[in-house]
């Protein structure tokens, strides 16, 4: 098997001189944990849950043979609804329905949601589950993850979970959600369906038997394909291969990185080679959130600032609402879009997972939206950020040593 994932990679690399600057980058995702480049896909930007949701929807209906969806939040909400209401019907009508929801991001829908999905069909299994949710502090080791995968060829990936507060379309939400999510047509998609595949034999009563239902084989996307990369991790990795990708892909580019985390503790390898790169004559701009729900995270991530600033590192804070997207851009060549916040949880303590994009026509439209949301950011400039209250900067460091219990 081993072998013929190499000839599969191997051959790729060979087939396309799209991202020769990061091939680098290609082969140590496969050598950390055997990903391998796929070159067959058509992907789809979809920004909140604006883009995102309509899609996913229309995707559920086309499902002929299954349905698997995975996710750290899912709420009993309209769009919580719109979705179960389609996995229903679609297990009525002969397709497979498998859900798997954190049993602690997804608490909610415990007694509710996941009951009507039960009693209707739907094959639906809490990961890690939680045996008292009242007296539960168990935040570590939860499976983060949001994917969706439908007959072996479609899939979602990215920051935006189930939740009607992830749309800026639903009348009421008080805060404006800023996000980013990834639609996948063709052979990445396996990769997610391999991912999903593992998480559903780990915590569910069902060891599902691989067939060809679902890996097809997918034929030749008549339009101009992109090359994409899946990277997971989580605390039973081997290495942690999300934060390893992060590293390389900022080692490698040459012009220009686009950085955005709603929560930002990266750990100092990543500070580091930020602050590398920015010396070295690449422009680097990282995007955070002016207005956060977290105080604590807020702080910390503060803390780092001073230093990505003297170093030529461009920071700025979002201020039109919650930018809650985990997106990087390089030399506008290569697009991360993902589940992974720049954190010590991200890396360490949580089952992440990213698509990485060799194609410079998606990360031209990534980039273009991050400049979009300059837009309604501020840039901190230095001498200002200097002169803050000395207690103020005092509190922020404090919080910084406690940061990877954050």
């Amino acid at each position: 098997m081993l072998k013929k994932l190499d000839l599969y990679n191997r051959k790729n690399l060979e087939a396309t001189k799209e991202h020769d600057a990061f091939v680098g980058l290609t082969n140590m995702i496969y050598q950390t944990e055997r990903s391998p480049l796929t070159t067959n896909n058509k992907t789809k930007l979809l920004i909140n849950g604006e883009q995102k949701f309509p899609e996913v929807l229309e995707a559920l209906r086309n499902a002929k043979h299954h349905i698997h969806v995975e996710y750290y939040i899912y709420e009993d909400d309209e769009i919580g609804r719109a979705i179960e209401q389609i996995m229903i019907e679609k297990v009525k009508a002969g397709v497979e329905v498998r859900f798997i929801y954190d049993d602690f991001g997804s608490s909610s829908i415990r007694k509710t949601l996941v009951k009507r999905l039960r009693e209707n069909g739907v094959k639906a299994f809490p990961f890690y589950e939680i045996k008292l949710i009242k007296l539960a502090s168990r935040l570590n080791y939860r499976n983060h993850r949001k994917i969706i995968v439908i007959d072996g060829h479609t899939s979602f990936v990215g920051g935006i979970n189930i939740s009607d507060k992830y749309s800026n379309a639903f009348v009421g939400n008080e805060l404006y959600w800023r996000d980013t999510h990834l639609k996948i047509e063709g052979d990445a998609t396996a990769i997610l369906q391999h991912i999903f595949i593992g998480d559903w034999n780990y915590c569910s009563d069902e060891k599902l038997i691989i067939t060809d239902n679902y890996f097809p084989k997918i034929e030749k996307i008549d339009e101009q394909t992109q090359n994409v990369q899946i990277v997971s991790s989580g605390p039973d990795s081997d290495r942690p291969n999300i934060y390893y990708a992060i590293i390389k892909a900022i080692q490698s580019a040459k012009k220009e990185i686009l950085l955005t985390s709603p929560y930002f503790i990266p750990g100092e390898t990543i500070i580091d080679a930020m602050k590398m790169a920015a010396l070295s004559g690449v422009e680097v701009k990282l995007l955070v959130p002016g207005i956060s729900d977290s105080y604590m995270v807020n702080a910390a991530a503060k803390s780092y600032y001073t230093e990505l600033l003297e170093a030529g590192v461009q920071i700025y804070l979002y201020q039109k609402g919650f930018v809650h997207a985990k997106t990087m851009v390089a030399d506008r060549a290569l697009a991360i879009v993902g589940t992974a916040n720049m954190d010590y949880r991200s890396f360490d303590l949580n089952f992440e997972v990213n698509a990485v994009v060799y194609d410079e026509s998606l990360a031209a439209e990534l980039a273009d939206n991050f400049q979009i949301d300059l837009r309604d950011s501020e840039q901190i400039e230095i001498q200002s950020w200097l002169d803050r209250p000395k207690h103020i900067q005092l509190i922020e460091k404090i919080v910084r040593l406690i940061s990877p219990m954050l």
